[in-house]
Formats: structure tokens, sequence, C-alpha cells
């Protein structure tokens, strides 16, 4: 069996090409039974994400031709763009590939963690689909396990590389428990959504959204258990906020210095942190000069995550080191596993040619036989059966001239030491 993957990804394909060959929640039970159908297909788990769609397949072929035909079909585009915006990985690269991805390091943000989850996901779904034997099963649990070592014992994860990101990680430096502060959206874009996805992963239960239109506001409240206003209200809500985070694509500031001195009044001067993630500035600069107000704006943010991303990317060379190592120890346990099935073959054929020729013998001693005869005779077959394929072995190495296969079978034969008696 041969391990292979197949895939297109955010580096290989267009998001044009990556959404048609994108599976959905729904889709994948059936393309899991539709793939357990592929002429050698033992083994098989589907990644799908918005940045990747990969097959991951034990399968009796060393082409990947079968399933690139299979991909085609089944999502009915033309086979030639697959191909030519794909990659194909095999056996130990195949591994070391996917102890990549679940680690972070193939992601289009570098060491970002929900792939893991995504993996984590896609290795049920197979696993309750039947396409889970004992081989898989091994790899990917060696495949989580690695990808924990390498959150746990590098700094891959540990710094902010989005802006988003970089905003919630900052309120958490600021403000010790986080989960207990209240936060206002200003915006309901794209940007405030990720924003709103990194509080709800920190524990902020206590969310508010503004915007000009109030029902894109609605739609991104409903997912967050928030409260909504519009923007017009922001001067008499701001006080009880802690936190402001505010992107949106206005021409001119919609919160002034006097808007925000006037809420530190109300809160006794309670400090708040503001967050200015748009272009052109959502929050006057000036408010900055306010005591008790925090003010970081999308350039102060751009630095820190190209500080932190450097700081991935060293993370990233460790990480490296220790996936080649574990990808190594299951290639390792993959072979020895291998050699363990080859050596029960083995000794089961060569019982079966024992029983073989024992009734044989038998049958002859029944008919009146010589005994003397019928052993010498049963013991002459069952040296000759049994030591044919070695000595076909022995002198298809001597034909080729190799001499360290020659050394390994004549130890492993208990042979002597030298192996020039096999060319003769």
């Amino acid at each position: 069996m041969t391990l292979l993957a197949l895939g297109i990804n955010h580096k290989t394909a267009p998001v044009a090409l990556r959404e048609k060959v994108a599976f959905t929640p729904d889709s994948l039970v059936e393309a899991l039974a539709s793939l357990k159908k592929v002429d050698g297909v033992d083994e098989s788990v589907i990644v799908s994400t918005c940045n990747r769609t990969e097959l991951y397949v034990n399968t009796q072929h060393e082409s990947a031709t079968a399933l690139l035909e299979w991909l085609s079909n089944f999502h009915h585009v033309e086979v030639d763009e697959i191909a030519n915006n794909s990659y194909v990985l095999a056996a130990d690269d195949a591994v070391k590939h996917i102890m990549r991805v679940a680690s972070g390091l193939d992601s289009l943000i570098l060491g970002e963690p929900q792939i893991l989850g995504q993996v984590k996901q896609a290795f049920g779904d197979a696993k309750h689909s039947g396409m889970i034997n004992t081989e898989f099963d091994k790899l990917f649990q060696h495949t989580f396990s690695v990808a924990k070592r390498v959150r746990s014992e590098t700094e891959i994860g540990a710094n902010a590389v989005s802006v988003a990101y970089a905003a919630v990680q900052l309120a958490k430096h600021i403000f010790a428990e986080l989960p207990k502060r209240s936060v206002l959206l200003v915006g309901a874009g794209e940007t405030i959504e990720l924003v709103a996805q990194h509080l709800k992963e920190q524990g902020v239960s206590c969310l508010a959204v503004a915007n000009r239109t109030i029902s894109r506001a609605e739609a991104l409240a409903e997912t967050l258990d928030a409260s909504v206003f519009t923007l017009s209200q922001v001067p008499e809500h701001l006080k009880d906020f802690d936190i402001v985070i505010s992107s949106t694509a206005s021409q001119l500031p919609l919160i002034g210095k006097g808007m925000v001195e006037k809420a530190l009044k109300q809160r006794r001067n309670m400090p708040m942190f503001l967050v200015d993630l748009a272009v052109p500035r959502d929050i006057e600069a000036q408010v900055n000069e306010l005591g008790d107000a925090y003010l970081y704006t999308v350039d102060d943010l751009q630095h820190i995550v190209q500080k932190n991303l450097q700081n991935r990317e060293q993370a990233a060379l460790e990480a490296e080191k220790l996936i080649e190592k574990q990808a190594g120890d299951y290639m390792s346990w993959k072979q020895s596993q291998q050699s363990i099935d080859l050596v029960r073959q083995y000794r089961q054929k060569g019982m079966e040619q024992r029983d073989d020729v024992v009734e044989k013998a038998l049958a002859q001693l029944t008919e009146g036989k010589d005994a003397e005869t019928v052993l010498s005779e049963m013991a002459y077959k069952l040296t000759n059966t049994l030591l044919h394929p070695t000595t076909l072995a022995l002198r298809e190495a001597a034909m080729h001239d190799d001499p360290a296969l020659s050394r390994w079978l004549g130890q492993a034969l208990s042979l002597s030491d030298t192996t020039s008696d096999i060319k003769k």
C-alpha cells in the first residue's frame, strides 16, 4: 500500500478553483462513500477548508491518476484544470505534509491554530464513514500529537500575526480578566467579524455592535448574542464599554476626543482601550492625549504583527526539525509493520508447503509404499520447496552484482561472512 496526498491550496490555485473543488459538510459523507469505491483505495481522509482541499489515501496504486479523475468527476471540473493547479505527494513526503498542515506551517497565516481542529474533524468524519483502518489511525493520531508538540515546544502560535488577533491580544495585556470586560465593536465588516471571533474564543460575552446599517449589525450580533445600536447612539453608550474596536468605511472620524473625554468622566476615569483598524481613521488621534485612554491604530498593530511574524518564522524552523524527526519515526513504524506482515506471510506459506508434502507422504504410506523411501522423498521435496525462493534470491543478487544485498542475504541465512561463493 502507498500513502498518497493529492491537494489544492492557496499557494497553487486561485479562489475560483478552490471553491469548485471544496466539499460541504453535507457532500462530504457522499464523497467518502464514493471514494471508497475507487479501485485500490483502502483508507482515505478528505480535508476541505476555505484555503485547501486535500485527499489523503492509502492505496494499492503509486499514481494519483485515479484520484484526479475521481475529484474531477465528483465536482464536474476538467481534470487538466485540477492537475495543473494541484500537488501530489507520496510516502514520507505525504506524512511530512499532513504534519505540517495540522501544525499550521502550511497555512495562509503561519501557525494559525484552527487548522488542527479542521483536520481532526476530517479524520472523525472519515472514521465514522468506515474509511479508517490501523495504518491511518496510527498516522493521524501521531500527527495530532506532533501538532500539539509543535504548539507547546515552539513559539509558533505565541504571537499575533493578523491585526484583528493583535488587537485582542493587546486587550488581554491591558485587562487581566478579559472575559469580564465589555466590548463595543463599531462596524460589521469582515475585519470586525474576525475580531468578534477572537473575542468569543477568549470568553468575552458582553458584546455590542454599532453600525450604520442596523440589519448588518443584527446579522453579526445574532452569532455573538450581542446587543445592537446605530452609529448615532454611540455617544450615549460609549461609557458602558471598557474596550472599543472600530473598523468602518467612514471618510470622517466617528469617535472624537470630546466624546471619549465625556465617557471617561462618566466612568470615573476607569481606563478605556480603543483600537482603530480603519483607514481613514474612525477615532481622532487626539484621543491618545487623554490620560486614561489607550489608543492603537492599524499602523501600531502592523508593527507588532511584522515583528511577531518574524518570531513565528524562526519558530517554524524549529517545528520543521521536530516534524522531520517524527515523520521518520512513523515511517520506521510502518516499515516494521510491513516486515511483520512479510514474515507472517513467509511462515504461512512455509507451513502450507510443509502440510502439502506431509499429506502426500501419508497418502503414499497408506498405499503401502516403503516408509524409508517415502520419508527420504518427503525430506527431499520439502527441502527443495523451501529453499527454491531463497536460491533464486541469491542468484538474483549475484547477477546484479549487489555486494550489499549478497552480504545481507548471507548473514540472514546464517551463511559464511563472505559471499564470493554465491556467484559460482
